[in-house]
């Protein structure tokens, strides 16, 4: 008999990451996946020349970079999980509390893995109208069911680059019934700090009993590749994490490196100020030419193009040139690309070759 996995595995579209390859590409300008321009903290780096011990299994409960953790941001220690990036995180809440029929919900245009992980565990994924681009958070309100057990809210959101105020989600959140969990995706927070208007949910979640936090190295702290997140819980939502997780989930070098990284002011500041200045200079640039630029408070810029046809053929003459940026097919916006914020540099390079592209179309 053949080995079947359970019902709805095999009906997930499968995660196809932004591209890194362009073939006959002298050199490969990467905008496609959301990183740090600057590559890692300098700080990270440097501690990773060290003997490490590989030898050694990880410290289990990472309790060096949870009290380093806690320290910076002001919060609770023992409500700090951590995982092989957020996105576990984001698959031991739905491990743990999402079963067969319950409904996990976010906004059409978010992070693909809600709907990945919802599915796996045999959870209905549930997908609101926007406004704007924006999670609409009444049409989430209108879209709850007895079945509702989890929403996500990515903030800012992911590829839209809009985020909603803290009113707004503290309206939310009072609103929402109080068995459903609510995690605030956070994994462009720090770049967002410059955006007026913009908090993090740290300050919502230290007093509530159903909200889960998200952060990530992989953006501004440009260590993707290391594979580290971690969520802020109320203490028996982490406690259930704990039991559920691997025993020695995060590495040596991504625990070491966390921590010098999260003592690496002057690389987070300069990382932020470079990406508010380019993200407006790329904005200002190509609104001339008729594409609609949407406003962000990450680390990117959703450009909209007149229909599928034309966004297709702009990345195709970029990916020609090696610069490579993200379709957005997958998040049910075929008329648009996603553009990171490289360097300086790359993003002059980028924005002439979009420009060279639509005065030939």
């Amino acid at each position: 008999m053949k080995i079947k996995p359970n019902p709805g595995i095999l009906d997930i579209a499968a995660y196809v990451g932004g591209e890194s390859k362009a073939d006959g590409a002298q050199r490969i300008i990467k905008l496609s996946s959301n990183e740090n321009p600057f590559g890692a903290s300098p700080k990270a780096l440097e501690v990773l020349t060290h003997d490490l011990h590989l030898e050694k299994y990880p410290d289990g409960n990472c309790l060096e970079l949870r009290k380093t953790i806690a320290n910076k941001f002001a919060l609770e220690e023992s409500r700090i999980v951590c995982g092989a990036g957020s996105d576990e995180i984001i698959g031991l809440l739905c491990k743990a509390y999402i079963g067969p029929g319950d409904e996990v919900m976010y906004a059409t245009h978010a992070f693909l893995m809600y709907g990945i992980f919802a599915r796996g565990c045999g959870g209905v994924p549930v997908e609101t109208p926007e406004n704007n681009l924006t999670p609409d958070l009444d049409a989430m309100l209108a879209a709850v069911t007895d079945k509702t057990r989890m929403v996500f809210l990515t903030n800012p959101n992911n590829p839209t680059g809009s985020f909603n105020t803290p009113a707004e989600i503290k309206v939310f959140r009072e609103k929402l019934r109080g068995d459903i969990l609510l995690v605030l995706d956070d994994a462009y927070a720090e770049y967002a700090q410059a955006t007026q208007g913009y908090e993090n949910g740290f300050g919502l979640a230290k007093n509530a009993d159903n909200i889960v936090v998200l952060r990530t190295f992989s953006k501004i702290y440009g260590l993707a590749g290391l594979r580290l997140g971690y969520g802020y819980c109320p203490v028996e939502i982490a406690d259930v994490l704990n039991r559920v997780r691997g025993p020695f989930n995060v590495s040596v070098p991504a625990q070491i490196a966390g921590i010098a990284a999260l003592g690496d002011d002057t690389f987070i500041e300069r990382s932020v100020s470079h990406n508010t200045e380019w993200r407006a200079w790329t904005a200002e640039q190509l609104v001339s030419t008729g594409l609609k630029i949407r406003q962000s408070a990450a680390n990117f810029l959703l450009l909209e193009y007149k229909n599928a046809e034309q966004a297709e053929g702009c990345r195709q003459f970029l990916k020609s040139r090696g610069i490579l940026v993200r379709q957005m097919g997958a998040y049910k916006l075929p008329s648009a690309l996603r553009v990171s914020i490289g360097t300086g540099e790359e993003m002059n390079l980028a924005v002439a070759a979009i420009k060279e592209y639509l005065e030939q179309v």
